[in-house]
C-alpha cells in the first residue's frame, strides 16, 4: 500500500467554493455510470426504453421527495449511461425549537446537495446489486456510478426552462450527446 502523498493523491473539488449547496435552489445533476458503462437501457428511434437498471434508477429517483420532504424534482431522465434531472432544494421546517437562555435553537439538519445526490447513488447502487446477484451469483457487478457527479446551479426561469428542455429532449440527441455510447 501507498503512504498517503498530498501532492499526489489530492481530489480536486469541482463544487463552487463557499456555496452552500443546502440552501434553497434549483440544481441541474449529471450522475455518470461508472466507465460510462450503458448500463440502464438503450435508445430507439430517438426514445429511451429502460432496462432492469434503468427502472431501478429512475424509481429511486422518483422515491428521493419521499426520503426529504423539502425536496421536489423536475425534469430527469435516464440516459443508457447517466441520468440528468433538476433537484429543488426547498426551505426545511424547524423539527424541534428549544429555548436555550430566552434564545430559540433550532434542531433541523438540512442536507447538501452532495447527500442527497450520495444517498441516491448508494440506494440505487444496492438495489441493482440485488437484482445482479439474482441473475449472476457468481459475478462481480461493480460499482453502478462513478464516484462523483457534475453540478449546476440554476439561477433563473429562462436557464431552468433551457436545461429542462435539453433534459426532456435528451434522448432525440443521443446520437450528438458528449455521453454518446454506440
Amino acid at each position: 500500500m501507498r503512504k498517503y502523498n498530498p501532492a499526489i493523491h489530492h481530489r480536486r473539488t469541482i463544487r463552487l467554493k463557499g456555496y452552500d449547496y443546502s440552501q434553497c435552489g434549483a440544481y441541474f445533476v449529471t450522475i455518470c455510470a461508472q466507465d460510462r458503462r450503458s448500463m440502464f437501457g438503450e435508445i430507439i428511434n430517438h426514445e429511451m426504453y429502460l432496462n432492469e437498471y434503468g427502472i431501478i434508477v429512475y424509481q429511486i429517483w422518483e422515491e428521493l421527495p419521499n426520503r426529504w420532504q423539502h425536496i421536489d424534482l423536475a425534469a430527469f431522465q435516464i440516459m443508457p449511461n447517466h441520468m440528468h434531472g433538476i433537484l429543488i432544494i426547498n426551505d426545511i421546517p424547524n423539527i424541534e425549537a428549544v429555548d436555550l437562555n430566552d434564545t430559540k435553537v433550532a434542531w433541523a439538519i438540512k442536507p447538501t446537495l452532495g447527500n442527497i445526490v450520495g444517498a441516491y447513488c448508494s440506494i440505487a447502487q444496492n438495489e441493482c446489486l440485488k437484482l445482479w446477484k439474482e441473475e449472476y451469483p457468481q459475478e462481480y457487478m461493480g460499482k453502478v456510478f462513478q464516484r462523483n457527479y457534475h453540478e449546476h446551479i440554476i439561477r433563473n426561469e429562462k436557464s431552468f426552462d433551457l436545461i429542462s428542455n435539453y433534459i426532456i429532449n435528451n434522448p432525440a440527441n443521443w446520437n450528438a450527446d458528449k455521453f454518446f455510447a454506440p
